[in-house]
């Protein structure tokens, strides 16, 4: 239901031209962040623009921040929702309402345009008559600075796509944001924001691609969204709040949904693309986190997400990697523990700990053959090799069962290797713990012993002071591996770690000192973590060279440094 804003929240009358464009940016309690959302509107090389700042009631400084930019330039409108909606929708839903120009896009308040994303979308729309133009969407992490592309291989070529039938697979890209719209699209189809539910813009992207004739793609970046994947729980975004139960409730609420649209509207045939996107990307977002979830955590998860599984095309299924369909087929069957074993491989290619064959000789995961046909076809797992592949990619599963200190920079470990495949000789094994903080890796052979049939167990001490590092020092992470040797052939695995121990750290001693953290990788497969951090001089003195002189000059500064202070 709409709600129209009260007097004091309708926006001043504009004064200004008939706007190309129409931005409105959605705003709640981010005054930090909002004006440099806006000034990245203001920075457009396309200026007949108009700014819609769109606040969901906020109750920080966001107010006297959003009237201070719209009194600073003609083209800023402020419209501030009566009460708080808990949602994007509605402040979306209330600015189109008044949006003045022709075509329209959005923009979270956390996020900014590039300064040419304006010109480059109407240029597509101004090309040939079509309902949207999408282009390309850069992610920020704003711990580290890394730079990638939102679902790069679907924005990669300019094209214009003749419905959604042509080309199913865009549904991956179901971001609101990534659009320019025309405004008579929307409102020939009454298209809007679904209000009161979260993940909106799945719903809002699926009825857009199915209703538009016609749309354009161009592989220039058009949106930046900055991702804080390690941001409090509890001010983190929505997508990132995937450890509330509610979380997974609200994500299959807008699947059916769409479910319901794509049958309503007569385009069922995109079902089993849709629910391929969903297993692969929706479902796929939880399945890294399953490690690290608790019994009555797996348990809820599991009762939300297994009845809509069980809707699902057969034909999305067998789209997945198989290692993708065990561990779906493990939730379905409530094997939670082998769910979580499994979902640490993910990516990886990791074995499972144990294998079972049948009569026939098929081998599925874990320690028990499957009860019906549906369940053998997902667990099965002969076409991975684990008894036939040769032996430098064969499948292993290397496990550390302990982590403790050792004197100085050492560290022991306790390894346990599963070769469910029984690839490896009856008798002790040869392995290495490797680790590369430079060019030179540091190899710390040790002896895996036979414990019983396809499992081995070896202890090794590694000595972090023994790894050679760049000249010019080294900042940053490295994940060791296990590297197993036979027969002059060399097969180098993902070694997993505790998913929680003490934290471990010491000082590196000589020239190149360094802090080096060992700790837990704490997501995804849960590996184990080394951390190398430049102190003292090294920071001081060594880095800075580093940074300001290029190719062998690096190397022959630090060393004439690093003489220095001998």
């Amino acid at each position: 239901m709409t709600t129209t804003p009260t007097t004091a929240a309708t926006p001043t009358t504009p004064t200004t031209p008939t706007p190309d464009v129409t931005v409105t940016v959605i705003v709640y309690n981010d005054a930090e962040r909002l004006p440099r959302a806006v000034a990245s509107l203001l920075r457009q090389t396309h200026p007949a623009i108009e700014i819609i700042i769109s606040d969901d009631h906020s109750t920080d400084a966001t107010p006297s921040v959003a009237r201070k930019l719209e009194a600073s330039d003609p083209r800023i409108r402020y419209l501030r929702l009566p009460e708080n909606s808990g949602g994007c929708s509605a402040p979306r839903n209330r600015a189109l309402e008044i949006a003045r120009a022709p075509y329209l896009m959005f923009l979270d308040s956390d996020d900014e345009l590039p300064e040419n994303a304006v010109e480059l979308l109407l240029a597509a729309h101004r090309e040939r008559e079509i309902d949207f133009a999408m282009g390309t969407v850069e992610r920020i992490r704003v711990d580290t600075g890394h730079r990638s592309t939102w679902m790069a291989h679907l924005v990669d070529e300019r094209r214009t796509v003749d419905g959604i039938e042509a080309e199913p697979g865009l549904l991956f890209e179901h971001l609101a944001t990534s659009k320019m719209y025309t405004r008579d699209f929307l409102d020939r189809h009454s298209l809007r924001f679904p209000e009161g539910i979260h993940y909106e813009d799945q719903l809002f992207s699926a009825q857009a691609y199915c209703l538009a004739k016609s749309f354009t793609v161009i592989p220039q970046p058009v949106y930046r969204w900055y991702i804080a994947p390690y941001e409090a729980q509890d001010a983190a975004s929505i997508s990132n709040q995937r450890h509330k139960l509610a979380n997974v409730r609200d994500r299959i609420h807008v699947q059916k949904l769409i479910d319901d649209f794509l049958a309503e509207s007569g385009h069922e045939s995109l079902r089993e693309d849709k629910d391929y996107k969903f297993l692969k990307h929706d479902f796929r977002m939880y399945a890294g986190d399953l490690p690290y979830r608790d019994e009555e955590w797996l348990t809820g998860f599991a009762q939300i997400v297994t009845p809509y599984l069980e809707t699902l095309s057969p034909g999305a299924y067998a789209l997945l990697p198989r290692a993708e369909r065990v561990l779906l087929q493990l939730v379905r069957e409530g094997r939670l523990s082998e769910a979580q074993l499994a979902a640490r491989g993910l990516g990886h290619s990791v074995a499972p700990r144990e294998a079972t064959a049948d009569d026939s000789g098929c081998l599925y995961w874990g320690p028990l053959l499957p009860a019906s046909d549906w369940a053998r076809r997902e667990l099965d797992v002969t076409d991975l090799g684990l008894d036939s592949r040769p032996f430098p990619s064969a499948q292993f599963r290397h496990e550390i069962t302990s982590v403790t200190p050792g004197r100085g920079m050492t560290v022991d470990l306790t390894i346990r290797t599963y070769d469910p495949g029984l690839r490896l000789p009856v008798g002790p094994q040869r392995a290495s713990v490797v680790v590369a903080p430079g060019k030179r890796r540091l190899m710390v052979p040790f002896r895996l012993d036979p414990v019983r049939p396809g499992v081995f167990e070896g202890r090794v001490r590694v000595n972090l002071a023994a790894a050679r590092l760049p000249v010019q020092g080294f900042d940053g992470v490295r994940h060791p591996l296990l590297r197993l040797g036979q027969q002059g052939l060399a097969n180098t695995g993902v070694l997993l770690a505790p998913l929680a121990f003490p934290t471990l750290r010491a000082t590196r001693p000589g020239a190149l000192r360094h802090e080096v953290t060992v700790e837990p990788e704490g997501k995804a497969a849960g590996r184990l973590q080394i951390r190398w951090r430049p102190v003292g001089i090294t920071a001081r003195v060594v880095g800075p060279v580093a940074r300001k002189v290029a190719g062998p000059r690096v190397r022959r500064a630090a060393r004439l440094v690093r003489s220095a202070l001998r």
